[in-house]
């Protein structure tokens, strides 16, 4: 993409009512554009990262065998009074009619109605075990929205839910989830630390909530800092072997780390005091298992193996991935703005023409963009007749992973410049060896 042709809104004051950093990264670089309190038009930047996290999130639950569908945004509330939340779940909910008098409501979770389609389709216990799963806009209506995507009203959600025979299997999809949710959140750079929390209205005994250490955290959090040296790496998983799965949550569940609602300021204390720690933290997604608490109101029973119907044990998984937006900014920017990692930068690498019209530059950079599009990358090009430090400014704010420098001076000497958006360090290279180790730094994290 070259910028001169692209739609990119940034600003250059941050708008008053932006109160964290990542909402007001999020305007100056034109990624979103309010258009009601809590409710955003999602800008061609903006819309590129959402495009990125959503197809990190699909490819690590079809690794994990679950299937995806697509649910409606609005709802029938009968399903809702059938599983007894209609009343219960209370102002968040936005209710409507429509022109014939029906109650309806807008999404803001799917248990019922995936439960519906499930107790309509599937009747014998040989067709689990089951994880049907979307990624759709939901609506909660808080009561005083706020932090940009971080506490927005519409929200993009990934929601999975599991149908399994007995509460052993329906843990073991729970160790699961918590197994694809680990490598999906560090391919996006993150650490999202899984910490006991409360079910609040999904409901359920065992939960967990992924938070990412952050000042603007809306929870407080308690945690052995010894979690913090945890990563998951490229570990090779069988998502059907339980023992590797259950090993698994073990290893990343056992030390303690506890949101303020569960926190135990007993089992706290037995942490060595060196390595208590109490932060902020930013939800970004959280698993519960409960039960029969919806499949035995709405009648979700199969045949079990002695010809009897059993209710199936079932479970919900989310992911934010629209607040993941936030929550990425958050844990990493700087003074001049957002600073992206490699695996869900919108562009993989910005190119800074510091002469436009200099037709020695000018043909430098196309080569230069042209061979990392030949290369399956996609560029930014900085094509705009603007001052250098104006797109460095650009360049800075929307936080590009690397950049590539070209200038008259440089080309005399066969040099272009490549830069770490991460470090500010910078190197001469051929523009021949920038774009191979562009290439090769994108290839690692493939």
């Amino acid at each position: 993409m070259r910028l001169s042709r692209y739609f990119l809104p940034v600003l250059k004051e941050t708008p008053s009512e932006a109160q964290i950093v990542s909402h007001r990264l999020m305007l100056r670089a034109g990624m979103i554009k309010q258009a009601a309190a809590g409710i955003y038009s999602w800008l061609p930047l903006g819309f590129k990262v959402l495009r990125k996290l959503e197809n990190i999130v699909h490819e690590e639950q079809a690794r994990a065998g679950h299937i995806a569908i697509q649910m409606p945004i609005l709802q029938s509330a009968d399903l809702w009074r059938e599983s007894g939340r209609y009343d219960d779940y209370g102002q968040e909910m936005l209710r409507m009619q429509d022109r014939h008098g029906r109650d309806m409501l807008y999404t803001p979770t799917a248990e019922e109605l995936v439960t519906d389609i499930f107790r309509g389709n599937v009747s014998s216990y040989k067709d689990l075990p089951l994880t049907l799963y979307q990624i759709q806009w939901k609506f909660r209506d808080e009561i005083r929205p706020r932090f940009g995507v971080m506490r927005g009203r519409e929200f993009y959600m990934k929601d999975g839910y599991n149908f399994d025979l007995t509460k052993e299997d329906a843990l073991h999809a729970y160790n699961r989830h918590l197994v694809s949710y680990l490598r999906t959140y560090e391919r996006m750079g993150l650490q999202a630390i899984p910490m006991r929390a409360d079910s609040g209205p999904i409901g359920g005994d065992d939960t967990h909530e992924f938070l990412v250490l952050a000042d603007t955290g809306e929870s407080e959090v308690f945690y052995d800092s010894a979690v913090t040296d945890l990563t998951f790496g490229d570990r090779d998983i069988d998502y059907d072997n339980r023992e590797q799965c259950q090993a698994i949550l073990e290893e990343f569940t056992s030390k303690y780390a506890r949101t303020d609602e569960t926190h135990d300021e007993a089992l706290f204390n037995q942490v060595p005091e060196e390595r208590r720690r109490v932060a902020r933290g930013i939800e970004v997604g959280q698993i519960f298992y409960f039960g029969t608490k919806y499949s035995e109101p709405l009648g979700a029973t199969v045949q079990g193996p002695d010809g009897k119907p059993v209710p199936v044990h079932m479970g919900s998984h989310g992911i934010g991935v629209s607040r993941l937006i936030g929550a990425i900014i958050e844990a990493s920017h700087d003074d001049k703005g957002i600073i992206w990692p490699e695996g869900v930068t919108p562009f993989h690498c910005g190119i800074v023409n510091l002469k436009q019209g200099d037709e020695e530059a000018d043909a430098a950079c196309d080569k230069i963009y042209n061979a990392l599009t030949a290369l399956g990358l996609e560029p930014l090009y900085d094509d705009r007749n603007e001052r250098a430090g104006g797109k460095f400014a650009t360049m800075d704010l929307i936080g590009l992973p690397w950049r590539i420098t070209v200038g008259p001076r440089g080309l005399k000497n066969g040099v272009v410049e490549l830069t770490c958006r991460r470090t500010g360090e910078s190197e001469g290279l051929s523009p021949e060896a920038a774009v191979t180790k562009v290439a090769e730094i994108y290839e690692q994290i493939a």
